[in-house]
């Protein structure tokens, strides 16, 4: 008569932990039969725990553990040559929806350094993987309405500054005539970041394309003679946040209107410069023109709109802005500090 040998102590006690632990875990031979099994794994795979120890990995349930490719991992894992680290496979059960689990093993010392015992933890991760595609899902259509959403709303501006436009011409006022054509102008500058961002995708936005396409927008409907004047754009390989690339492209457009309409009046031939550099969260951005430059005493104007615009914008970003003369021309100077951030930020003194 035969007798099995004894368990020993260490064995016993891994045993214990094995049936009483609250992950899914099969205690298992070197021939992968199981020695124990976790109440979490009988109860997530709806196994019967009286039926499960001695029987092989293969033969659980109604045989959905055979799996040829699982057999050969367990058993280069007991052999010492390879370990389980987070190998997925579905299981596949008559009738019912597959489920992705996440495999891990590895040998145990139990005390009995004569056997090799293997400790499998199984993770259902089917739910977790289903939300995070469900995740993926929404912000995919969430990224391509608000796509949309810009596209039609720079669509819009277009057909208002069209229509503004129209009205310009017709009217005999000189005075209402310029006020719809300031109009015109400023939704034009909003009309021309929006179609920059309704095309950009989501995420950091890069400046030279962007500031690029911007400036060929404004030149296509405000300059008639291209060689007449021109619009030059230097930018370095920056990329920034979209709610921050939106206040620089309405600086931009705004600078750039304004020079369009005063710079070059009776000039044959004028140039526009935007330059836009940065290097440790420290930013410039100019724009320069060879124009008639600053008016001075009488004859400079007053303060419009559109710098009072760029002005805010400025603020907005935390900017400083100068104007100074480029002989020829002038320069508005839009200058970004992080330095200035860190001590917006720091505590008032007492």
């Amino acid at each position: 008569m035969t007798t099995e040998p004894p368990i020993h102590f260490e064995a016993a006690s891994t045993i214990a932990v094995v049936v009483s632990s609250n992950e899914p875990l099969l205690f298992l031979s070197e021939d992968q039969r199981v020695i124990a099994a976790s109440s979490s794994f009988c109860r997530a795979f709806e196994i019967n725990p009286a039926t499960i120890p001695g029987r092989r990995l293969s033969d659980l349930g109604g045989g959905e553990w055979a799996m040829p490719t699982l057999a050969s991992l367990l058993k280069a894992t007991a052999s010492g040559v390879a370990q389980i680290d987070a190998y997925e496979i579905d299981l596949l059960r008559p009738n019912r929806p597959a489920r992705r689990l996440v495999i891990n093993a590895r040998t145990l010392d139990d005390g009995d350094k004569e056997r090799v015992r293997l400790l499998l933890a199984v993770t259902d991760v089917t739910d977790m993987r289903a939300e995070a595609r469900l995740k993926d899902d929404l912000v995919r259509d969430k990224a391509i309405l608000m796509q949309e959403v810009q596209h039609r709303v720079a669509n819009s501006l277009q057909i208002i500054a069209s229509v503004l436009m129209q009205s310009a011409r017709r009217v005999q006022s000189e005075e209402a005539r310029g006020h719809l054509q300031n109009a015109h102008h400023r939704v034009m500058s909003i009309a021309a970041v929006q179609k920059q961002l309704s095309t950009s995708t989501v995420g950091k936005v890069e400046l030279r394309t962007y500031f690029t396409q911007l400036c060929e927008s404004l030149g296509a409907s405000m300059i008639a003679d291209a060689d007449r004047l021109s619009i030059a754009v230097t930018v370095d390989d920056s990329a920034v946040d979209p709610d921050v690339s939106i206040s620089l492209g309405l600086i931009v457009t705004e600078l750039v209107i304004n020079a369009l309409k005063h710079a070059f009046p009776d000039q044959s031939k004028g140039r526009i410069e935007i330059d836009y550099r940065s290097a440790d969260g420290d930013w410039t951005l100019s724009v320069s023109d060879n124009g008639i430059g600053l008016p001075t005493g009488s004859d400079a104007p007053k303060a419009g709109l559109g710098t009072g615009i760029v002005e805010a914008l400025a603020r907005n970003l935390r900017g400083t802005i100068e104007v100074s003369d480029a002989g020829p021309g002038a320069t508005v100077t839009i200058r970004h500090r992080a330095a200035a951030d860190a001590d917006a930020t720091l505590p008032a003194a007492e």
